[in-house]
């Protein structure tokens, strides 16, 4: 892990925090005997944020543990982190949003993992998409 700069030690967290909320409830239904709550992944798109959350964690574990990577990536291992942190970003909060059985719906609400998982995608993107904004605006 030394060999990460500290925007990528956030992103990994934020990224291993973002896959666990994959697994808390993010929706709550009440009804009036008790409740049920569904996970992160109900919608299906959730599944990219899922495989994207593992590829993010399996490249900063190979820079981690190797000098040089023993694959060939088509793309700078920063541009991918940034694309795959803001695709991350994208899909968690449309998820937030379109809750299940859409706006209409009264009685479900969002469980602790949307927004465990909403915080973590906004913190997984920031410190990579931010200096990337910057040297777009020069």
């Amino acid at each position: 892990m030394k060999r990460w700069s500290s925007a990528e030690r956030t992103t990994a967290i934020a990224t291993l925090v973002l896959f666990i909320s994959l697994f808390l409830p993010w929706y709550t239904y009440n009804f009036g005997l008790g409740s049920v709550s569904q996970d992160g992944l109900w919608h299906g798109w959730m599944y990219i944020v899922f495989l994207l959350s593992l590829a993010i964690l399996a490249y900063l574990v190979s820079i981690a543990g190797f000098s040089e990577l023993p694959f060939k990536m088509p793309i700078a291992g920063e541009q991918f982190l940034l694309i795959a942190s803001v695709v991350n970003l994208v899909f968690t909060v449309l998820s937030f949003v379109d809750k299940p059985g859409g706006i209409g719906l009264s009685g479900i609400g969002w469980g602790f993992g949307a927004f465990i998982g909403l915080v973590a995608a906004v913190v997984a993107a920031l410190p990579l998409g931010m200096p990337a904004l910057r040297a777009r605006r020069k």
